[in-house]
């Protein structure tokens, strides 16, 4: 038989956010948690989750800014372990921070009166700048930059509490001669495009369970750029074969670590791999189940490199690896940060990849060029298996020859295609540079780089996967010299 008070519990229900339940006979959703000990239930006013969300936070941070002052006045005075209690508090009761965030903190906290004597019981009045230094070069010489740069930002956060209460003037943590510890950014040692795909076959031809799993698992991180725990939450219908992207969720409740789902398009490499793994499980598994078989490979990866001589990667290093192959291949750097879920615009991506590689870097500093330099409108442009026609004395009359090769005056043609085209397997320049840039833009469909036309062969291929054999056909055919019809 049910008691008076299971019956009352029954009527409510909790919701998938923390500090939040339904009221089930009308539905209302009310912010349910305790503030300093007390038990507070307040009505959110809606039966709708998305509003119901909006107003928890509100309603939450409301009640402990009330609290807060009352317990500061019936203290008479406030000890560092009392800003810190109400620092945990609002921590438990914030919706705007990932558990991970909570725990970290947590531990920061932990970490702070470890290592300070004294340090929970002392009146907050009475600690001052000297006290944060001593402590500050004590924390740093035990623990990682970016361990003592958490947990001093944790100190500054409870005494801003403190002065928030009144309980001090100012927040010693806080000056100028308390300063962060400097984080090294880490040098990136990223395998060449053979090297990669020597690495992949290394870990495939491993012999172990799960090696080709592994595999699969290092190539689609290189491909995607996604976080750990957003790889993992990726489905195989989070891959849209149609629109060429992937879906990248993150956590369930949580989101992504920036709380938004992105799209990622689906590169060449990324689509055979997503369809290979797709014809091998069958349609209806794929779907319903996440790509990845295995979560981490860090054994099979560190093994694989140390056989091939390569510096040991982990799974962030494959995204790296992903930006970095994407911005060497002429995709502009806020795009990049888009598709890592970067929100700044791509000031991050900037400072960690703006240096390219090596052997880009030094391909790219062949353009630099210091004192005068003759231009012309004919610029004879080196190809690959192309004859170059040196110039003669006159720029016109070597472009004039040029032209007169063709039965199609192609150079003239209002079809950006055939301007592309021709450009690209004439040695001579025919057409101005930013109007053969501007044509094979509209021809690619697509973003072109200045720094690909020195590439011509490359783009006449991939213009080749974009409109089929037959269109080249035609394009050979129609803009072909006299010689080589000729000899045909």
């Amino acid at each position: 038989m049910k008691t008076k008070n299971s019956e009352s519990e029954s009527l409510w229900k909790k919701a998938s956010v923390a500090n939040l339940v339904r009221y089930e006979p009308s539905g209302i959703y009310f912010a349910r948690a305790k503030v300093r000990g007390k038990l507070i239930r307040k009505s959110l006013d809606t039966n709708v989750l998305t509003v119901a969300k909006l107003r928890l936070a509100d309603v939450l941070d409301t009640e402990q800014k009330a609290v807060a002052p009352s317990q500061t006045k019936i203290v008479g005075k406030m000890i560092f372990a009392d800003a810190l209690a109400i620092f945990k508090e609002r921590q438990k009761l914030a919706t705007d921070i990932k558990d991970t965030t909570k725990a970290y903190n947590a531990r920061a906290a932990f970490d702070l009166l470890k290592t300070w004597s004294g340090l929970e019981e002392m009146d907050v009045k009475r600690i001052t700048k000297f006290d944060c230094l001593e402590w500050r070069a004590k924390f740093g010489k035990m623990y990682s930059p970016t361990v003592t740069n958490g947990t001093l930002s944790v100190l500054r956060r409870v005494l801003d509490i403190a002065v928030d209460s009144g309980a001090r003037y100012d927040n010693p943590a806080k000056d100028k001669d308390v300063k962060r510890a400097r984080v090294r950014r880490k040098e990136l040692q990223l395998p060449e495009p053979d090297q990669f795909l020597a690495l992949v076959n290394k870990v495939r031809t491993a012999g172990s369970r799960d090696s080709d799993n592994c595999g699969d698992a290092i190539e689609f991180f290189a491909y995607v750029g996604a976080r750990l725990s957003e790889a993992a939450k990726i489905y195989g219908r989070d891959c849209s074969f149609l629109k060429n992207e992937i879906i990248i969720r993150g956590d369930p409740i949580t989101g992504t670590k920036n709380w938004e789902m992105r799209r990622v398009p689906m590169i060449p490499e990324m689509r055979k791999l997503l369809e290979r793994l797709q014809a091998e499980r069958g349609e209806k598994e794929f779907l319903d189940n996440p790509v990845l078989k295995v979560r981490k490979f860090n054994r099979s990866l560190k093994n694989a490199c140390k056989k091939l001589g390569l510096y040991h990667l982990t799974h962030h290093d494959l995204r790296h690896l992903f930006a970095t192959r994407c911005i060497e291949s002429g995709v502009d750097i806020p795009t990049v940060a888009k598709w890592l879920g970067h929100k700044d615009g791509g000031v991050l991506a900037m400072q960690t990849y703006g240096h390219l590689r090596d052997g880009h870097s030094a391909n790219m500093a062949q353009k630099v060029i210091f004192g005068e330099v003759t231009t012309s409108d004919a610029v004879s442009l080196a190809k690959p298996n192309l004859p170059v026609v040196a110039p003669s004395e006159s720029t016109n009359k070597t472009v004039a020859q040029a032209k007169a090769a063709y039965s199609y005056p192609w150079w003239a043609s209002n079809e950006a295609i055939e301007v592309f085209w021709g450009q690209a397997n004439e040695p001579v320049q025919i057409v101005t540079p930013p109007k053969y840039l501007q044509s094979a833009k509209a021809a690619m469909g697509r973003e072109v780089f200045e720094q690909e036309l020195t590439e011509p062969q490359a783009l006449l291929d991939e213009l080749a996967e974009r409109v089929g054999a037959s269109i080249i056909e035609k394009l050979k055919a129609k803009l072909v010299p006299f010689l080589k019809q000729q000899a045909a």
